[in-house]
């Protein structure tokens, strides 16, 4: 019984030791695709709140249209986001901004959860008072992890609009879900509690789950869509998996929920 005990307590250290790794999956900037798919993207450098060097791209419309800024998931780095922004402003009608996290791509630090919402405020701060970009025409679209980051965004500022893909009511719940047998609630130093900042946010939410999502169950959507302020939607992705491609109805009921042009 003492080894049993001792050899759980171990593995329990081990994950705790190892967290970030187990969370957060960037791509380098050793495997970042130098050129954008489209010249109109321009790269951007922002400094985050804690003086860190984060890079970003962005690509205007036209001058008075609103700005959706893409909070991405935990994989990866911005150079495989380019084809999302030109579909943003082709479908939605909309300027768009995709940043990446501390430690991917280009981006100097860390990631972590603080440095995360950082990153994120270093987006809207630089659209804001280097744009000229009011955050009430700023809409925040987190796609899984980067739903964390939109959400913790919009307790800050008034935005046009906040957009949850396959998004989790916490870290700690999903990975309880993988992990059963872990006391992660007690383990995890990164939490990104969507489920509950949703309740003090007054901006209009729009929530689409999966229902084949193998990471983030299907039913934490509908948790945090309930949890949300009208006015709200929600869609419902049917037979999809947390990766697979949106369908083209998710953009077209997105772009009329907005009222963004085209």
């Amino acid at each position: 019984m003492l080894i049993l005990v001792g050899s759980y307590f171990l593995v329990c250290l081990l994950m705790w030791l190892l967290e970030n790794r187990l969370v957060f999956f960037p791509t380098p900037v050793e495997q970042f695709w130098e050129n954008a798919p489209d010249a109109a993207i321009q790269d951007v450098t922002l400094t985050s709140p804690n003086g860190t060097k984060i890079h970003a791209w962005y690509l205007p419309r036209k001058p008075d249209d609103p700005v959706i800024v893409l909070c991405s998931g935990n994989g990866g780095n911005l150079s495989g986001r380019g084809q999302t922004l030109l579909r943003m402003r082709d479908r939605l009608g909309m300027s768009a901004m995709v940043f990446d996290y501390p430690g991917y791509g280009k981006s100097d630090g860390k990631p972590n959860e603080k440095n995360c919402y950082d990153a994120g405020e270093a987006a809207i701060r630089w659209l804001r008072d280097d744009q000229k970009i009011g955050t009430e025409r700023i809409v925040l679209y987190g796609e899984s992890l980067g739903g964390g980051v939109a959400t913790e965004l919009a307790t800050r500022y008034p935005f046009r609009g906040l957009v949850l893909v396959k998004t989790f009511t916490s870290l700690p719940a999903t990975a309880k879900k993988h992990y059963p047998w872990l006391p992660v609630n007690w383990l995890m130093s990164n939490r990104f509690d969507t489920l509950s900042k949703l309740p003090s946010i007054h901006c209009p939410v729009f929530v689409a789950g999966a229902t084949a999502d193998r990471v983030v169950p299907f039913e934490q959507s509908e948790t945090n869509f309930r949890a949300a302020h009208e006015p709200k939607q929600f869609f419902r992705d049917e037979g999809s998996d947390h990766n697979d491609p949106l369908p083209d109805a998710f953009w077209d009921e997105l772009q009329k929920f907005l009222g963004s042009p085209r």
